[in-house]
């Protein structure tokens, strides 16, 4: 795992959001994703919550973020 950057977690006392890359994620041979990490408690070793996004999908997944945040 490559770490990206690592953001407090809003409404939490504790909580953190990771960005990662992983390399191979599934097994030899598969493609890297981009990897986000839901920490309600920073000091867990595991997230909450996570999700994969594979490279071709990120443009997209962006851009929806972006209207769930005008929406907000």
């Amino acid at each position: 795992m490559k770490e990206v950057k690592t953001l407090p977690l809003s409404s939490t006392e504790k909580g953190k959001i990771e960005v990662a890359v992983l390399e191979e994620p599934y097994g030899a041979g598969s493609e890297p994703v981009a990897s986000i990490g839901i920490f309600l408690d920073a000091s867990n070793d595991e997230p909450d919550w996570k999700v994969h996004i594979p490279k071709a999908d990120i443009d997209a997944v962006i851009e929806a973020l972006k209207e769930a945040k005008a929406k907000l």
